[in-house]
């Protein structure tokens, strides 16, 4: 195992693993390099492998069905020292069940990272137990004080690489997890690739350049962007730089996006879409705009080309089912079609390197 930044963890996702409320556990369980994974909390999956139950490939990290059966079987050296928030609900709320786990985690002297809204830090109880037993409590999402944040500049127009944005047409869809495949894609390719995370658990998963959107204040949002866009350009010298989505413009409750393309100013866009999904994520009734709606959306608002598709395969069983739904999408928007999660990223990185600047 290679040198995490933070050590082991145990990622808390009770009720919420292989949904869409378990996103933040689905990316530490796929990769992060802050954190080396040694089990997740879900009692529904209890014994079974995380990997095998999330994208069907074992990847030996074990699920507990508490925190106490997890600390028993990891006792021989493999404990962790962190207990990560995996949750990720509408809202971002802290659901009262999980209180009993922190404090359990606490009094244990462990470190406890959330990127919820709800912030442990403003808990009196929850930060005398840490003081007490020698842990520490982090609240990603916790918004910095105003004189540590960045207005915009125009500094972007330096960035002299190439710049993609990974948007999407909905929430909980993927953008970030394809956002990383296609860093590491472009790595192994022999390129220079740096990923800006958006959200909270891009820097759970350890991306060094990165800002939480959805919590910042509005006036900084657009300069966030930017600032983590440029120090990635100026301090790395990338080929090129991968910009994480966040929501989808036309989503009711998420309309993320714009600041995206208006601040990070990408040279394209690639859409991530699940053709299998009707509504918007947690919104019955509100029907989802079609592919070709959405991106025309992003490019009469980017004057930018969406270049490629993306797909989530969610409801799919088979891989011919997921290769004709991408043969589809060509088919309805002239777009070539990939499945990176599914079948890797090697063809749409070819496409990608010829826009290299």
């Amino acid at each position: 195992m290679n040198k995490t930044i933070d050590g082991k963890a145990l990622v808390y996702c009770e009720g919420a693993f292989n949904t869409p409320n378990g996103k933040t556990a689905h990316g530490l369980v796929r990769f992060t390099e802050r954190y080396e994974v040694v089990g997740v909390l879900d009692a529904k999956y209890a014994g079974q492998d995380a990997g095998t139950v999330l994208d069907g490939k074992a990847n030996g990290i074990p699920i507990f069905s508490n925190i106490e059966e997890a600390v028993e079987q990891l006792s021989d050296g493999n404990g962790p020292k962190t207990l990560v928030i995996g949750l990720a609900p509408d809202g971002g709320r802290l659901p009262v069940e999980a209180m009993g786990t922190i404090k359990t985690a606490l009094r244990k002297g462990w470190n406890v990272d959330s990127g919820l809204h709800d912030f442990l830090t403003n808990d009196p109880d929850m930060v005398r137990l840490a003081k007490e037993h020698g842990g520490r409590i982090r609240d990603v999402r916790k918004t910095p004080d105003r004189d540590e944040l960045h207005f915009f500049t125009g500094d972007i127009e330096k960035v002299d690489c190439l710049k993609l944005a990974i948007l999407g047409t909905d929430s909980a869809l993927g953008k970030r997890t394809t956002a990383w495949i296609l860093v590491h894609a472009f790595r192994n390719a022999g390129l220079k690739a740096e990923m800006v995370g958006t959200g909270q658990t891009a820097w759970m998963q350890g991306a060094k350049y990165s800002m939480v959107m959805d919590s910042c204040i509005n006036d900084f949002v657009s300069g966030e962007i930017e600032h983590a866009v440029v120090s990635a350009y100026e301090n790395e010298n990338p080929d090129v730089i991968v910009i994480e989505g966040q929501g989808s413009l036309m989503n009711p409750a998420y309309p993320g996006g714009f600041e995206i393309l208006a601040a990070g100013r990408p040279d394209f866009v690639i859409m991530q879409h699940a053709p299998k999904r009707v509504e918007y994520d947690g919104f019955p009734g509100y029907r989802l705009h079609s592919l070709k709606e959405q991106i025309n959306a992003v490019e009469v608002i980017s004057g930018k080309k969406v270049i490629a598709v993306t797909v989530n395969h969610e409801l799919m069983g088979s891989d011919e089912e997921i290769k004709e739904a991408c043969k589809n999408i060509t088919l309805e928007t002239k777009l070539p079609a990939f499945d990176v999660l599914r079948f890797g990223a090697e063809p749409l990185i070819a496409i990608l390197k010829e826009h290299l600047k």
